[in-house]
């Protein structure tokens, strides 16, 4: 496939690096000649320098022949414009814009998005989606996160093996004897930032951290099977009140009516607007950095400090001020700068939030072909989760799932039958309208679309 992609900061360079590797055509442009070397250095991709709302710069980028255009500068009326110009102009059939003000994303304006105004296909909204994120997490206490698959019947959960967890050096196939109940599989592991894919004979190790494909409604029964039994936190306390606070809130407030939500902001018209938008948050104007305000927050009685300001350091300080003045907190701390992960362990920081592959998630799902619908990946890209639905022309309908013959590398987790989890065994006969999530390596991702294809692009 022929993608353009206008951007090349963080996100723009892992799209790149992610496509390239999958084997698509990529041309990448921005006006930052240092961001566009860097990429032409690293990747094996065609960096042009320049506006990519010039028709000539698209023109160069060969847009006649695109088949997508992902627009991911920093400014959302760019992103716009870019795709108003590939359409225009050129005619590219898929247009995806990064957009992240509150006020184009409102529901009561989104008639602007059509091809007679701004045709935008897709619509990236990281601070929507990152939200999303850090709430599933919040409902799966015990996980490292909480992907939903399947209309949210299915779901990923990412759990850390520790000392805890009675299945340490357990044969896969003997927990399935021991939980014969429990709807779950585990497709692998990451050892030693390495991951694994499991079979029936392999185990579990401490510090594993463990990918487990279960029935939604078994979430919690799967997480004490793993040694988890901690409970939801209703006593949350968020720093930084921006886009990525102020709809988390608004999505707990709705999900869980027991909620007691504080947001520490420092911004005094800033908190006088969340205020008025939100129902049952205490909203208070000052530093989270100031022990004095999180004595006026009541640390001692919140369960959970979720640290989501625009600043890293900072939302690193505010967990480590936290781990010192009130112990056994849930921390959470949103980080740009991937270098900092380095510290989570040293710091103690139970969660630490990367907005960048939360956003390139949300746009792999529309690159792929075929009948898949979400995609979420690991390890940079190295593998995806993905969910596809089977139809009348794919190559699998009415096989059995030992007379596939798929590669090692690519592991069925999970089917949605209907209103039916299925954990499939190896007489498992695929059906028409299934739909299954799975996990595939990334050299595989062109046998998987050729699985799950309905049309050429």
């Amino acid at each position: 496939m022929n993608i353009i992609i206008c951007g090349a900061g963080r996100v723009g360079f892992t799209i790149c690096k992610l496509l390239s590797e999958q084997g698509h055509s990529i041309t990448v442009i921005d006006q930052s000649s240092e961001d566009i070397q860097k990429i032409n250095n690293s990747l094996d991709v065609k960096g042009i320098v320049g506006k990519a709302t010039y028709p000539s710069i698209l023109e160069k980028a060969d847009a006649v022949d695109a088949d997508m255009i992902i627009a991911v500068t920093k400014n959302d009326e760019i992103n716009m414009l870019i795709c108003q110009i590939a359409y225009t102009v050129f005619n590219i059939p898929k247009k995806i814009a990064r957009i992240r003000s509150q006020d184009y994303l409102n529901p009561k304006f989104s008639k602007v998005y059509n091809k007679e105004n701004l045709p935008i296909d897709v619509i990236i909204s990281p601070e929507i989606e990152i939200a999303k994120s850090i709430q599933r997490k919040l409902e799966a206490p015990g996980a490292l996160d909480n992907v939903t698959f399947a209309q949210n019947k299915i779901r990923l959960l990412e759990i850390l093996v520790n000392d805890t967890c009675k299945l340490i050096d357990t044969p896969l196939n003997k927990i399935t004897k021991e939980f014969p109940k429990l709807e779950a599989n585990i497709l692998g592991v990451i050892r030693s930032e390495k991951f694994l894919i499991l079979k029936k004979n392999d185990v579990m190790k401490k510090d594993d951290k463990a990918y487990v494909v279960v029935n939604s409604d078994q979430m919690s029964q799967t997480l004490v099977a793993f040694g988890h039994e901690e409970k939801i936190s209703t006593k949350i306390l968020i720093i930084g009140g921006g886009n990525i606070g102020f709809n988390l809130a608004k999505n707990i407030e709705q999900s869980l009516e027991s909620a007691r939500i504080k947001i520490i902001e420092k911004d005094k018209a800033r908190a006088e607007y969340i205020a008025n938008e939100l129902n049952n948050s205490i909203i208070i104007n000052g530093n989270g950095l100031d022990e004095n305000v999180l004595t006026e927050a009541n640390i001692e009685e919140v369960e959970t400090v979720i640290a989501l300001t625009n600043d890293d350091e900072d939302n690193l300080m505010v967990s480590v001020m936290v781990e010192k003045i009130s112990k056994n907190k849930r921390t959470m701390a949103l980080i740009n700068k991937p270098n900092y992960s380095l510290l989570q362990s040293s710091l103690k920081i139970d969660d630490l939030i990367d907005p960048r592959m939360n956003t390139v998630s949300s746009i792999l799902k529309h690159v792929h072909k075929g009948t898949i619908q979400t995609a979420y990946t690991l390890l940079d890209g190295e593998y995806e989760v993905i969910e596809a639905e089977i139809i009348e022309t794919s190559e699998l309908i009415n096989k059995e799932l030992k007379e596939t013959n798929l590669p090692d590398s690519i592991r069925i987790g999970a089917i949605l039958r209907e209103k039916e989890i299925i954990i499939p065994r190896s007489n498992f006969v695929f059906k028409k309208k299934d739909i299954v999530v799975f996990l595939a390596q990334r050299d595989q991702l062109s046998t998987v679309e050729s699985m799950f294809r309905i049309s050429s692009f």
